[in-house]
């Protein structure tokens, strides 16, 4: 638990280091290398997350997914847990968990076999993931078995060896501007 303390607090300190610009760039370079995924290409429905203090902006992918005529989804956190809401409009998104952008209305969805883009701190090319902290992709990942996942980061995310517990679920992907890793 130190060693994910101290390397979370390393990643905070170089996404401080990131102009607003550059954080821009870098997400749109992310995006574009999702996009190539045959696994997002397939999907129909997205599970992805609201970006918060420079983690790789969502926007792009939320609107190429919308205007590839994918249905689109983000969480709520609700006491321990992660909810999804169907999004179909960024208007719909307000201040919410840890000033984390949160769906203030809409449907909520338990879509099957959905594909997840999902957020962390930190990762390495063995794809395992350091997260806030909260546990809450796990217990989600724990619940629905059949999601597919994809993480996105920044290439000043990667790690030699992200630490790792055996309730942590490793995602299918990790991509960055720079590399596409896989499990």
């Amino acid at each position: 638990m130190e060693e994910k303390k101290v390397i979370r607090k390393q990643i905070f300190a170089r996404r401080k280091e990131h102009t607003d610009e550059q954080i821009e760039k870098m997400s749109r370079q992310v995006t574009q290398r999702v996009l190539e995924l045959a696994l997002f290409q397939e999907a129909d429905r997205i599970y992805a997350y609201a970006d918060y203090n420079h983690e790789v902006m969502t926007r792009f992918l939320i609107e190429e997914a919308w205007k590839q005529g994918k249905k689109v989804a983000v969480p709520k956190v609700v006491g321990q847990d992660l909810v999804f809401y169907e999004l179909d409009s960024f208007d719909q998104l307000e201040e919410g968990y840890f000033h984390i952008p949160e769906p203030a209305r809409g449907e909520i969805v338990d879509w099957p076999g959905v594909v997840m883009i999902m957020p962390g701190v930190a990762f390495d090319a063995q794809c395992h993931r350091v997260g806030y902290g909260g546990g809450f992709y796990d217990r989600f990942l724990e619940k629905h078995p059949d999601t597919k996942t994809i993480a996105i980061a920044f290439d000043f995310q990667m790690v030699e060896q992200a630490p790792w517990e055996a309730t942590d679920i490793q995602p299918s992907y990790v991509v960055t501007e720079k590399e596409t890793y896989s499990k």
